[in-house]
């Protein structure tokens, strides 16, 4: 559901974590006071007036979801609840709203450490209680700090490699399990009008994460520790990098990976994306479609899935936390048939709340279903103790590894410096 290419310099996965971002470095530079001089708006969702709430969103790709986000908000009775819906940079405005006046009372995002350490999000974990049991622990974990719940899930939204059936098929292909595997049926399915592969326009940094995942290591350990540093790693990552250079992944696509026309338009058999864009390809396709995680590193290894998604969050700077707080339980807990419709009218969406993505008739089948199985089986959430500027290091090896070649151990030890930097900073 998020917007495909929300600005031209950011991909899918940067807008994931630079929203959240943005805002938790922004406000590590600002005095996060009690009073900000935000006028009261004349309520608290309590007696006399109502209270206005302001909740934000990105610019979503898909039709329709502007329109049913104010349908929710315009249903809801104990507040007036306008929707600000930003096209382009929604990190850039999220990170000067926050600190400003005239920020949202409720947004979407993701969650940073930064945030709760500059105070900027509330906690939850009273309104979370009822059903805190009824969400996935992966869903819990990366809206979580120091014990405490800030943030409600929204939508999950599964990365992994939808293929062509019929390709595969006439190449007497199986569904890899390997990276070897991928990178040989990557070659093997790459003709003068096809590629075997896309996975970006940037030749698959999208990959890293799940490059770490399947070699068995983590972008963080359990003890807040780099865990993407090993021998397994690095070779995971010369992998993409032998993938890159083995000529059969497309490059120059007129949409990036976070859009299905390149799969659509037959121009590659095989591409990484996102569960949001299944009903697209299946208009375009019909049957001849499949599903398989990104592949384990060796049989030592396993698949990995992304579980990413968007999160709902109260401003600690609003001045309604009580009146927004109310909100966000009325619509994203109290209000089932709001969540399905947010999670399978527009686009695919694995709905958080367990109970509902089980009686999720759209998801009951085909490769939806595959999907869903496969984030159960393999799905790996973003720590929220990883930081922007943790990413844009680890961003900056992969870029080196992937597409100039450079030694993977010796970029892992870059990394993993400005990581142990970003480390001691926030946990002493």
């Amino acid at each position: 559901m998020p917007a495909h290419v929300p600005n031209a310099g950011l991909t899918r996965r940067d807008l994931l974590k630079r929203t959240g971002g943005l805002a938790a470095l922004a406000a590590f530079t600002a005095a996060c006071g009690g009073n900000t001089g935000r006028p009261s708006s004349g309520g608290d969702g309590g007696g006399g007036a109502k209270a206005t709430l302001s909740q934000w969103y990105h610019q979503y790709g898909e039709t329709g979801t502007q329109q049913a986000a104010t349908k929710y908000a315009k249903a809801y009775t104990d507040a007036n609840v306008t929707v600000a819906w930003t096209p382009g940079d929604y990190g850039a405005k999220l990170s000067s709203g926050l600190l400003s006046s005239k920020g949202p009372d409720v947004f979407e995002s993701q969650l940073n450490i930064g945030m709760v350490k500059s105070n900027q999000v509330v906690a939850l974990d009273d309104i979370m209680a009822d059903v805190k049991d009824d969400f996935q622990p992966g869903d819990l974990a990366t809206n979580t700090v120091d014990g405490k719940i800030y943030g409600i899930r929204m939508i999950v939204d599964p990365q992994v490699i939808y293929y062509r059936k019929s390709l595969l098929d006439k190449a007497g292909i199986k569904p890899p399990e390997t990276i070897d595997d991928l990178i040989a049926a990557a070659k093997e399915l790459t003709t003068d009008k096809v590629k075997g592969i896309f996975v970006g326009n940037d030749g698959g940094l999208a990959l890293g994460g799940p490059a770490v995942w399947s070699s068995g290591g983590s972008y963080l350990t359990d003890d807040n520790k780099p865990g993407f540093t090993g021998d397994r790693q690095a070779q995971a990552f010369g992998k993409l990098h032998e993938l890159y250079a083995s000529k059969s992944v497309l490059l120059g696509s007129p949409t990036d990976w976070t859009d299905p026309g390149a799969i659509n338009q037959g121009l590659a058999a095989m591409q990484w994306i996102g569960m949001w864009a299944v009903p697209g390809m299946q208009k375009a396709l019909g049957d001849d479609l499949g599903v398989f995680a990104f592949p384990a590193l060796d049989a030592q290894g396993k698949p990995a899935v992304y579980s990413g998604g968007w999160t709902q969050f109260v401003s600690s700077k609003s001045a309604n936390v009580d009146a927004a707080k109310k909100f966000v339980k009325w619509l994203w807990i109290d209000k089932e048939d709001f969540q399905e419709d947010w999670s399978l009218n527009y686009g695919f969406h694995i709905p958080p709340r367990k109970s509902l993505a089980a009686k999720a008739a759209k998801l009951q089948s085909g490769v939806a279903a595959e999907t869903v199985k496969l984030t159960a089986d393999y799905g790996h959430t973003d720590n929220p103790a990883w930081t922007p500027k943790m990413g844009t290091a680890f961003g900056d090896m992969l870029t080196n590894v992937i597409k100039k070649g450079a030694d993977p151990a010796a970029e892992i030890a870059k990394a993993e410096k400005t990581v142990n930097d970003e480390l001691s900073r926030l946990f002493g």
